[in-house]
């Protein structure tokens, strides 16, 4: 199986990589057109800034490769919110997979602290990314902003607000959160992706 993880000026992509590894799998680090396209699966994680992050993706031509591609995707964490319409994170149009735009966290007390950082549970599974999970595990998050819950959430966490820890639209599977970060659950999580 080629696995393919898409090279950008992303941070967080080698513990990615990393984790692939412990499953088994082989993974290349690219952003070679042909090399993506032709892959099994394609893995599109990272973090970072919303505009800064879309401008090198256009000027590299990526923004329009990763929307024509048509085995399975899957964005981590930045990754899930570049794949929606826009965000408010900059003010930054996005790729548009999704049809539905990333807010900024609104803490409503001191206690809520922007980044929401640390473990949290997912809910509401509809996905076969989850395939073996169950309601309120937990997986680790680190992010400012979200996507609100819509259509095409297949998890949902709380803090603040509702919002979708997950989405899926056709060959497009999305998370919020870090599997790579998340223990066996995550690792669970990787594999269905791979199973897809």
């Amino acid at each position: 199986m080629d696995i393919a993880i898409v090279k950008y000026n992303a941070g967080n992509i080698y513990s990615v990589e990393n984790a692939l590894r412990r499953l088994g799998a082989i993974p290349v680090l690219t952003d070679n057109p042909e090399t993506l396209m032709s892959a099994d699966h394609v893995l599109f994680p990272g973090q970072g800034e919303a505009g800064h992050t879309m401008r090198y993706l256009r000027e590299h031509n990526l923004d329009t490769l990763i929307r024509d591609l048509r085995q399975p995707v899957l964005g981590i964490c930045i990754g899930q919110q570049l794949l929606c319409r826009h965000s408010e994170e900059g003010d930054t149009d996005c790729i548009g997979i999704f049809p539905v735009d990333v807010k900024r966290f609104k803490p409503t007390s001191h206690d809520e602290k922007v980044p929401a950082m640390g473990w949290n549970t997912i809910a509401d599974l509809k996905s076969p990314l989850f395939k073996g999970i169950t309601d309120d595990d937990f997986v680790y998050f680190v992010h400012s902003y979200y996507v609100p819950v819509c259509s095409l959430t297949a998890a949902t966490a709380d803090y603040i607000t509702p919002y979708s820890a997950a989405l899926h639209k056709d060959n497009f599977y999305a998370t919020q959160f870090h599997p790579e970060k998340s223990g066996a659950v995550g690792e669970r999580i990787i594999k269905n992706f791979l199973d897809i």
